[in-house]
């Protein structure tokens, strides 16, 4: 466990990483030698990695305290987060919390006290005003994706959370975009700067304008994704209400899709995400709120149904896109009539009147009841998928292990077949529902 601490090559074996970018080998470097350290980065180039393996290595695994504050804008941001340090191995304890979850679930977790704590900022203020653990360990501070918590109106519970750490050495801030103002209540004294933001090649991106003919963009949008087939991606939208009309248009022409917005509760944006991820969704239908922090494939292209009001949310949408190495496209949906910002720069009008082969949707969400709290592994599942629902490794997709439950993808023809064989069957100890999600 936590006296054990496993080398940086057995962390990055367990996660699959064969090898960090340039941008992870410096960031390492920097925090482990600097008390106050910037990184600026795209979305996608592995931040959160750059500054979980040298926080590792400080932690002490004697101190049963808190001894790391993460704060994150948003819930999918922390959950995100967690993950990655679960998967990390390192034996250190990590919880995350947020709004949107009940309070009493963060009060049992946190009487089992974590090494590393993620949350956001509203969630923490609330633990520290009812003093639900001690502060005096907490040495090193991450702000992740700093510039979007003062955005959305976090500055005055991230105020008064760092004027209750007296003992912090280390803070990292981190953000995808170069605008970073940092308030003197951070107390960033002269922080070493981690500038990859220049470093992404805009050849990689393709920014393409389709022209609607129409006021009402729906039937040009269903063009596009008939011309782009069964790959997944992003459709955004300004307007919770755009999402609604975009997904009941989508829902009556049979394309797979999930939405993604703010005023969806967190449970409902959590399985959104699931669904999209195991290929159960090909499209995501979202506000500015999945342009940035999310755990999500890469994606061949995003389409912009709405114009973002601002340059600042176009980088961020188009982000999802082009990813490190590859190559992507982000698609501008524009009335004819319209006139486009002076920020969409050097976009090409694209022909989409050849339509690809669209395949029927193949994958199909299962929700079992039982997760990590109930001893439950992911191999523990596969194993009852192969024994007991008798189906081959080709059929078993993607499986998502949370705290009290799982999430499975399966093939749709044999979905309600699985269903029938293992729902009230016995996984380790625990009796588990199974039903389709």
């Amino acid at each position: 466990m936590a006296n054990s601490i496993k080398e940086q090559q057995d962390i990055l074996l367990k996660l699959n990483i064969h090898q960090l970018n340039p941008m992870q080998e410096e960031a390492i470097s920097v925090i482990e030698t600097t008390p106050n350290t910037i990184l600026l980065s795209p979305t996608g180039t592995g931040k959160t990695l750059a500054f979980l393996l040298p926080l590792i290595k400080i932690l002490d695994p004697d101190d049963k305290e808190v001894q790391a504050l993460i704060l994150v804008p948003s819930r999918e941001l922390a959950i995100q987060i967690e993950q990655v340090v679960r998967n990390m191995g390192s034996g250190f304890k990590v919880n995350a919390v947020y709004g949107g979850r009940p309070m009493s679930k963060d009060k049992i977790e946190l009487k089992h006290t974590p090494s590393i704590l993620i949350g956001t900022p509203g969630r923490i203020a609330d633990h520290f005003s009812s003093d639900r653990f001690s502060r005096n360990s907490i040495k090193t501070l991450i702000l992740d994706e700093f510039d979007k918590s003062l955005e959305i109106g976090f500055e005055s519970e991230m105020r008064q959370i760092i004027n209750q750490l007296p003992h912090v050495s280390k803070r990292i801030l981190t953000s995808a975009t170069h605008s970073l103002k940092v308030p003197g209540f951070v107390r960033l004294d002269k922080p070493a700067t981690i500038n990859y933001l220049s470093d992404r090649l805009v050849s990689k991106l393709e920014i393409k304008t389709v022209i609607s003919p129409s006021k009402n963009k729906l039937a040009t949008l269903l063009d596009l994704i008939e011309h782009l087939g069964n790959q997944p991606g992003i459709i955004f939208c300004n307007l919770r209400e755009s999402i609604e009309q975009v997904s009941s248009f989508l829902e009556k022409n049979n394309i797979s899709h999930s939405c993604f917005s703010g005023g969806m509760e967190q449970k409902d944006r959590e399985r959104s995400l699931i669904k999209f991820r195991n290929g159960t969704s090909q499209i995501l239908i979202a506000t500015d709120l999945a342009s940035r922090g999310l755990d999500i494939p890469e994606l061949k292209f995003i389409i912009h149904y709405e114009v973002p009001q601002a340059a600042e949310e176009f980088i961020h949408r188009n982000g999802r896109t082009a990813r490190v190495n590859s190559k992507g496209i982000a698609y501008v949906l524009k009335w004819e009539k319209e006139y486009l910002p002076d920020f969409i720069k050097n976009s090409k009008v694209s022909n989409i009147s050849k339509k690809a082969i669209r395949k029927p949707q193949f994958w199909e969400t299962l929700f079992i009841s039982g997760g990590r709290k109930d001893k439950i592994s992911k191999g523990d599942i596969a194993g009852l998928f192969f024994k007991q629902g008798k189906i081959n490794q080709d059929q078993l997709g993607s499986i998502e292990l949370k705290q009290d439950c799982a999430f499975v993808a399966v093939p749709m023809a044999i979905a309600d077949e699985l269903v029938e064989k293992l729902n009230n069957t016995r996984l380790k100890k625990k009796k588990v529902r199974v039903t389709i999600l």
